[in-house]
């Protein structure tokens, strides 16, 4: 790990993520947004942190308080909700969320894993997949989060180079993702590894 450690990981994959991103605290106020996420509401970085994120869903918010903090206790969840972007548009996404303990305080990442302005016609249909990951998969997933390289998981697997980008490609075949970053967010948004 590099000397900035998980930390310098995880904002380094936030800030250069094209995946949205979302950090809310565990009263639904924006911490902190990633590039992408902003330019997918059209509104700028600063417009967004400190408000509640239900304000930029249509209709509220998706959870009652008590509700929300029931999802907080799971830990990673999915969903979909419609989000009002800039100028009254309306952004249908597939999303999922991790909560962790961070810097002492509760926070939930929400990941968008896809999007449509059509309504709820999404790109990659869910009936896209072709079966569970298998177990070399998704522990080559988990190492891939982890932020190793190909050559560093061949070598710690005891396996080519080449079968570790065929394990990312069917990883990715299998949940729809067009790219290493959303391959990692949706496997953490569904539960599928752990760090």
């Amino acid at each position: 790990m590099t000397s900035g450690g998980w930390p310098a990981l995880f904002a380094s994959a936030f800030g250069q993520s094209r995946n949205p991103m979302v950090l809310v605290d565990a009263e639904r106020r924006v911490v902190d947004v990633n590039v992408a996420f902003a330019r997918l509401l059209g509104r700028g970085r600063t417009g967004l942190i400190g408000h509640r994120i239900y304000e930029f869903i249509q209709d509220g918010p998706l959870a009652t308080p008590t509700e929300w903090q029931r999802t907080l206790g799971r830990g990673r969840f999915t969903g979909d909700a419609t989000l009002l972007a800039a100028g009254g548009t309306a952004v249908a996404v597939q999303w999922g969320a991790t909560t962790e303990v961070a810097t002492g305080r509760r926070l939930v990442l929400f990941v968008v894993l896809a999007t449509s302005r059509w309504g709820g016609h999404f790109r990659r249909a869910e009936a896209a997949r072709s079966g569970p990951l298998s177990a070399r998969e998704r522990e080559v997933v988990r190492r891939v989060a982890l932020g190793d390289s190909g050559p560093e998981i061949a070598a710690e697997l005891g396996i080519a180079h080449d079968t570790v980008r065929t394990h990312v490609r069917n990883a990715m075949d299998k949940l729809g993702a067009r790219s290493r970053a959303q391959l990692v967010a949706k496997a953490l948004g569904e539960a599928l590894i752990e760090l």
